[in-house]
């Protein structure tokens, strides 16, 4: 692996399971084992028999920790229902499923939902802000990926609660117990179970009226009671809307895969690497300034056409030894697709005690799963000797009639309801495996389909809202509701700021540029600063083999420095036999003793993480000698110059230097970024690093790393650590900061409650002790997984766009900014959630210093999407988290050795 110049896009956050997603598949026979449980001996199932196999995607060696938009690829880095649904989960900045991450703790009781948090709506809005809006720059306005719903002026939402006697556990009973009164309520309605919701006031108020239970005939007493008139922002008037949207979504036949809708019709076939783009939408209604919007993005799931024996075959030829092991890890918590009854499942366990030809008690008649497809959907299984999936479902007994109607195995007696066999061969895979990702032909390939400019994703947006007004049963509906939705994107207004002033070295100062850019200038000015006596004493170690392309490679590292008025010093050379890992550590050692170097240059045959890792332990942790790893391919490329410049400034970061920064308006200010990622060995261990600034230009850092396992560590760690960058602080200027930002990043939408009430407390306390008294403190949120997206004549927002009214939330001090320059696709925003004011600046500076700090991030000449302190954070969070899995030398603290 190589330390990757750019900007580090990949979060490297474990995805949540998804939710399973139906009841449709064979239950599980009661002597077979649940996923909570151990299997029986796996005698049944032996490897696989040879078969016709589709090759799954290979490796191109490309980076996957890399930037989107532009980037520099000279060195690799680690290949790395409706009435269910959560409201608001969106966050107001139409982020869906938001950026999750294990920042906090479970937000309590009654906020989970399955496997997933519930996004809770909580006001971080102080009462003494009169306004969020900024004042400085040019006015413009822009449109949104939002719609507005229309409401009629005579329109009223009425909120009944509904109980049953005796009680009735089953969501789909109660529903179809209610269906049968459909005479008796006479108006529209939508029921989640528990609440009615209707248009109309009923008569009389409460109602009671019976039902018969199907199954006994015996009479169910309903009572249905008015709770209140809901008023607009209402968490359930919010809720009505998500559920009415997603069953007009489902109105147009579209197929739902993790909460979202996908097409399944206009699938577009990538033959060559045997997938499926199904392309679809992610939607969520939400209170927003003024109106209820709905956002509405363009999203696409990867479907493989090659079935889960597809591979379990190609696992079990390559590990022949231990292939049920490497199975499992590819398959649990994966979801498949069976397309005999076109439903999703998430996968829990392997049964490797059973096989498709094992029987069950299909109503009273044994029955193998062979003959059961044969005869449900004539379908040969042609693997007798392969394993069951199993998918854990809901616990409801009577699902199990349901489940046959929809294409699963029935089943009599004391089989288990809530588990779900599934034969391997019928599955497809859904997703990417990271060995896909980091394969570039593979990911560009997808990428001229996903990839989407901005008028081609406004295109796309009006012809999803055409087909919603467009359906006739779809109108019924938002006609029944007395509803309309708005046929034209929100328009939005913004402002454009200025383009910043670089400052490089001896006082030259050169504009960012339209396109937020200054790589070229860099190649012919002094960095900013730099150690007075340049890169002395440096060793670079390499195998023999690419020994003539190592010298080349330091010839050309130096005449870059020179142009950047960088002394870099003739090395000293440390050539290994072979590229083994224990050659490079004896090497380290052999040059940390000997030399003591400022920095230690270490070239790489490939991207063997545990070798790239084991390096890193010796120098970050048992040492404390910052390194720069190259990938040999990148040493003679055509782009070497190039190269050679990247290098040379992370270098000169790594030991104390700055390229360049920007001009600071406000005195005695550190910023703190903040960023969690989950350690890839430890399961349930998350790793979080706060980077705080030592200087006014910014260039100057403390940084500090924690493990931690739940959400009271981390605030307790992220207060430390704040006070030893105090500390810091205080000793390189004689005093301390009169102001502190901190921007958070790592927060899903249902963390905000135990972030606002719990981990800033713990920061202002701690803080407090510090100064002695109040403090001028801020902490600001920051997502970048979000929904939205912003157009400007049809065009992505050039960098340096405001938005802060319309399309933000009522209950924020919030804002978006477009940072970064794209030239292909459509450009993300980030939301800004500012949930502790104190700092004493209005909105417009809060605004402009964001700005000014993403073009601050010293791996890039240009901006990146966050505030380069949260930047640096995730550098150094994925580097623990990845390859060190413990706190670094605590020697490296003020230098940007992980970039």
């Amino acid at each position: 692996m190589a330390d990757a110049p750019g900007r580090a896009r990949g979060r490297a956050r474990g995805r949540a399971k998804p939710p399973t997603q139906g009841p449709q598949g064979p239950p599980r026979p009661a002597q077979g084992p649940g996923p909570s449980r151990p299997g029986p001996p796996p005698s049944t199932v032996g490897p696989p028999p040879g078969m016709a196999h589709k090759p799954a995607p290979t490796a191109s060696g490309r980076a996957t920790h890399r930037g989107a938009g532009r980037q520099l690829e000279e060195t690799a880095g680690l290949s790395q229902k409706m009435a269910q649904m959560s409201v608001g989960s969106g966050g107001g900045n139409g982020s869906g499923g938001s950026s999750g991450g294990n920042g906090g703790a479970p937000v309590g009781r009654g906020n989970m939902r399955g496997k997933r948090q519930i996004a809770v709506t909580v006001t971080t809005r102080a009462d003494t802000l009169k306004s969020k809006k900024g004042c400085t720059g040019r006015p413009v306005i822009i449109q949104a990926n939002y719609f507005s719903l229309v409401e009629k002026t005579d329109w009223c939402l009425y909120q009944y609660r509904v109980d049953f006697d005796p009680s009735i556990d089953l969501t789909w009973e109660r529903k179809k117990l209610l269906r049968d009164q459909k005479n008796n309520i006479k108006c529209e309605y939508i029921f989640d179970g528990t609440v009615l919701y209707c248009s109309c006031l009923l008569d009389p108020d409460p109602m009671e009226v019976f039902s018969a239970r199907e199954s006994d005939s015996s009479q169910i007493r309903i009572t249905i009671r008015r709770v209140g008139e809901m008023t607009l922002g209402d968490h359930h008037y919010l809720q009505f809307f998500n559920i009415l949207t997603r069953k007009c979504l489902t109105l147009l036949d579209l197929q739902i895969i993790n909460r979202d809708y996908y097409d399944p019709k206009a699938k577009v076939v990538v033959e060559e690497y045997h997938l499926e783009l199904w392309p679809g939408y992610k939607t969520t209604i939400r209170q927003h300034e003024n109106q209820v919007l709905m956002v509405a993005e363009i999203a696409h799931k990867v479907m493989r056409t090659d079935s889960c024996y597809h591979l379990l075959c190609d696992i079990t030829r390559r590990n022949t030894g231990d292939y049920k092991t490497e199975f499992n890890k590819a398959v649990i918590g994966s979801v498949v697709l069976t397309d005999y009854n076109n439903k999703t499942y998430t996968i829990s366990d392997v049964n490797w005690g059973e096989t498709p030809s094992c029987t069950f008690d299909r109503n009273g008649t044994k029955t193998s799963y062979i003959d059961y497809y044969k005869e449900r959907y004539n379908i040969r299984i042609s693997h007798a000797n392969q394993p069951l999936l199993v998918s854990r479902g809901k616990p409801s007994k009577p699902r199990e009639r349901k489940a046959f109607d929809a294409g699963a195995v029935a089943q009599a007696g004391a089989g288990d309801p809530n588990l779900i066999l599934l034969i391997p061969e019928l599955c497809r895979m859904t997703g990417l495996t990271d060995e896909m990702r980091s394969n570039f032909t593979l990911m560009r390939a997808l990428s001229t389909h996903t990839r989407i400019g901005p008028k081609e994703r406004i295109d796309r947006l009006r012809i999803m809202n055409q087909r919603l007004n467009g359906e006739v049963r779809v109108k019924k509906e938002f006609k029944d509701w007395n509803l309309k939705l708005s046929d034209k994107l929100v328009e939005v207004p913004a402002r454009q700021l200025e383009m910043e002033k670089i400052l490089l070295g001896r006082n030259r100062i050169v504009d960012a540029g339209e396109e937020c850019d200054w790589t070229r200038h860099l190649r012919s000015s002094p960095m900013l600063s730099m150690p007075d006596d340049g890169l002395k004493r440096w060793v670079i170690i390499f195998p023999s083999k690419v020994g003539r392309d190592a010298e080349a490679f330091v010839s050309t590292l130096l005449k870059a420095g020179q142009g950047m008025a960088f002394f870099i010093s003739e090395p000293e050379y440390l050539d290994i036999r072979d590229d083994r890992t224990q050659n490079y550590l004896e090497s380290l050692d052999q040059a940390i003793s000997q030399l003591n170097p400022q920095l230690i240059l270490v070239v790489l045959l490939n991207q063997k993480a545990d070798r790239y890792s084991a390096i890193k332990k010796k120098t970050l942790v048992d040492r404390a000698v910052p390194t720069q790893v190259v990938l040999a391919k990148n040493l003679n490329k055509k782009s070497v110059m190039s190269i050679a410049t990247k290098v040379a400034i992370q270098m000169n970061c790594k030991i104390g230097g700055a390229p360049w920064s920007v001009t600071m308006p406000l005195n005695g200010l550190m910023v703190v970024g903040f960023d969690v990622c989950h350690d890839a060995k430890s399961k349930g261990k998350s790793c979080g690093a706060m980077v705080a600034s030592l200087n006014k230009a910014m260039t100057r850092y403390f940084s500090a790393v924690s493990n931690h396992s739940n959400g009271e560590e981390l605030s307790n760690d992220l207060a430390l650590n704040v006070v030893k960058a105090l500390h810091c602080y205080k000793k390189h200027n004689d005093t301390l900061p009169s102001h502190i930002i901190i921007y958070r990043d790592g927060v899903g939408d249902g963390q905000i409650p135990y972030v606002f009430s719990h981990e800033v407390q713990h920061v202002a306390r701690a803080v407090h002790e510090i100064y002695g008294g109040p403090v001028k403190l801020a902490v600001v949120l920051v997502t970048k997984k979000i929904n939205t997206r912003l157009f400007h004549n049809a065009q992505n927002p050039r960098p340096g766009t405001i938005v802060d009214d319309v399309i933000t939330l009522p209950e924020r001090y919030d804002f978006f900014i477009v940072s970064q320059f794209v030239n292909q696709g459509t450009v993300s925003p980030t939301s800004y959630n500012v949930i502790h004011d104190a700092i004493g600046l209005d909105p417009d500076k809060l605004q402009r210093l964001t700005y000014k700090m993403t073009h601050l991030y010293f791996n890039w000449s240009g901006t990146v999407r966050v505030p380069a302190p949260v930047q640096y954070a995730h550098k150094l969070a994925f580097l623990v988290s990845q390859s060190l899995h413990r706190p670094p030398n605590s020697s490296l603290q003020e230098l940007l050795y992980f970039l």
